[in-house]
């Protein structure tokens, strides 16, 4: 049997980001920046690493600012080039030269209904499907390595890695059924957000998906689930009770963007990283914390 070549990524990002109002009431969230790069266009940069040749982000209201993005700007490339600002113009044209389309999800239905947006775009082929909350930094990068497994198993896939107990109630977790290798496993079921103590596994799904087109037959008939919304995870279940779905293990570090904590975490991480920032940065956060040690102790 031949396998069909992984061309195409969704990326849903429609979501209200209420967990950051009230910055998120005019910018999408998608649009917040680690640094000086907004959280979307590393997952887009991901996607461009690992071979993917065509890439639909499903949009809602008031996210215009990230198709702008990722359009160009005759109007600023001209004057870079003009005032000869080279380094700034790459980065600019890094952002349109990528096959990027949109849709806009019409209803919050949930992450199911915004993947089964992405029906005609995808047709009969195998895609990825790339969570703007959680960022993986790796040596071959994450969506590649979901596709160097499929291209073993021809089967969807499901990007796993294991969380502490306590947060079990924060993830879908995995129920194993048995394990092809030390990172392949075959699923049983999926538990959405058990209390702890309770999960069959510590195995969490961060933010990537690796699907074959059959998965659109039960979001299409996928009743409403938990919040009254189209449930990604109910879909998968039901896919996986007509055809195996595995979870893979991948490797790399996943930084998680969605909540306030974890977005501020990963804007120093990236930061102290930097080769242009990242001693002053170091020297800041010093000087912050001295002086902070300093209030509490007065």
């Amino acid at each position: 049997m031949t396998i069909k070549k992984v061309r195409k990524a969704v990326i849903p990002a429609a979501g209200l980001g209420t967990r950051f109002l009230p910055a998120t009431k005019a910018m999408p969230k998608e649009m917040l920046p680690i640094v000086d790069k907004p959280t979307i266009q590393y997952i887009i940069e991901e996607a461009v690493e690992s071979g993917i040749e065509d890439i639909l982000i499903v949009t809602g209201k008031g996210k215009r600012a990230i198709e702008d993005h990722f359009d160009s700007v005759p109007e600023l490339e001209q004057t870079l080039i003009e005032k000869g600002k080279s380094e700034f113009l790459k980065l600019v044209e890094e952002t349109t030269n990528i096959n990027i389309h949109f849709i806009r999800q019409s209803k919050p239905m949930g992450l199911g209904h915004a993947v089964l947006q992405a029906k005609a775009f995808v047709g009969d082929e195998p895609f990825v499907v790339m969570l703007g909350d959680d960022i993986v930094q790796a040596d071959v990068p994450c969506t590649k390595q979901l596709i160097n497994q499929y291209e073993i198993t021809n089967s969807s896939i499901i990007g796993v890695q294991p969380v502490a107990d306590e947060d079990t109630k924060r993830y879908g977790i995995v129920d194993l059924s048995s394990s092809v290798s030390e990172k392949l496993h075959k699923v049983k079921s999926f538990v959405e957000k058990p209390q702890q103590g309770t999960a069959p596994s510590n195995l969490a799904i961060l933010g990537r998906y690796l699907f074959t087109p059959e998965i659109f037959k039960y979001l299409e008939n996928q009743q409403p689930g938990a919040g009254d919304e189209i449930q990604l995870t109910d879909a998968i279940t039901r896919l996986n009770e007509m055809q195996r779905v595995f979870a893979y293990e991948f490797d790399g570090k996943r930084y998680d963007v969605g909540e306030k904590l974890g977005f501020i975490r990963t804007t120093l991480e990236f930061a102290l990283m930097r080769d242009d920032l990242g001693d002053d940065v170091q020297k800041l956060m010093k000087e912050l914390l001295e002086n902070h040690q300093i209030l509490i102790e007065k």
